[in-house]
């Protein structure tokens, strides 16, 4: 299948590209220098030239607190709103299947409860969460049938992410602060990019929700697990979100999220995130 990528060289896009070209797909990376997905017409140029049969849609904006700034803000729009919706547009020119990477940012993150793929309570708590969630509206409005899928606590060899901001800081600190109320699952592109061509495979169109197996975990609960398999002698206290001091965009409290959907539709769930963390320490060279 000729399958394009936006974002490709992002965290997760890289391992998506990797995951497609070692399944024989005929894959086609592109980042913003390549396709510049605020722009219609470079959006159509791309996808004129290519002529996929599936785009998986990896590119936006993700540096979560730096949205809120007033001079971003409109930017962030152009990105996972407008962006999204020139791509899907363009998918259903040219009949092209459309997954889109979402986030749990699009809900409030109140209550315990997991969040269902289906469930519509969206109440974004800041900027990221509006625009991707109005990427998602867009697509759902441009297409008949497309995949959305929602990650949350994502981790891959390219970029940053918690686990290096972490090995980072162990480095200079023997004790860390680290928030312990807000919940949630990790998850490593790795894992995840085979659950994606495995749905790009499919015509199982719909929303779901992705993260590692291995049960729900705190910020403070990751951090440990990561200092324990480093082999890193580094004390977390845990403490609460007030305590630790507000951030510019606020953060959802439950970011747990229901995958069963994964499971009625025949895909394969992701590993452990332990496990899946051991081997990403493992490649950074722990």
């Amino acid at each position: 299948m000729k399958i394009l990528v936006t974002g490709a060289r992002g965290q997760l896009g890289a391992d998506v590209m990797r995951e497609l070209i070692l399944r024989g797909h005929d894959a086609f990376g592109v980042d913003k220098e390549e396709m510049d997905i605020t722009d219609c017409q470079s959006v159509s140029r791309v996808m004129n030239d290519v002529r996929p049969q599936a785009v998986i849609h990896c590119a936006a904006w993700t540096a979560v607190d730096a949205a809120e700034d007033e001079c971003n803000k409109v930017f962030v729009k152009k990105v996972n709103a407008d962006g999204t919706e020139n791509v899907a547009k363009e998918c259903f020119k040219h009949n092209a299947k459309m997954l889109y990477l979402s986030t749990d940012y699009v809900f409030d993150g109140k209550g315990n409860e997991a969040w269902k793929p289906d469930c519509e309570e969206y109440k974004p708590l800041n900027v990221y969460g509006e625009t991707k969630l109005a990427g998602e509206r867009a697509v759902a409005a441009a297409l008949d049938e497309y995949f959305i899928v929602r990650i949350a606590w994502v981790f891959g060899k390219s970029g940053n992410n918690f686990i290096k901001t972490m090995l980072k800081l162990a480095q200079t600190h023997n004790s860390l602060r680290v928030v312990n109320d807000q919940i949630g699952t990790p998850t490593y592109t790795y894992d995840l990019a085979r659950l994606l061509a495995d749905m790009i495979e499919t015509e199982k169109y719909g929303y779901y929700h992705a993260t590692n197996e291995g049960g729900y975990v705190s910020w403070a609960d990751f951090a440990e697990e990561i200092f324990r398999q480093a082999g890193l002698s580094v004390t977390v206290v845990p403490v609460s979100t007030e305590e630790y001091g507000l951030s510019k965009a606020a953060r959802p409290r439950n970011s747990r999220l229901d995958k069963s959907k994964l499971t009625e539709n025949g895909f394969k769930l992701l590993p452990a995130w332990q496990d899946a963390l051991k081997r990403y320490l493992k490649e950074l060279g722990y």
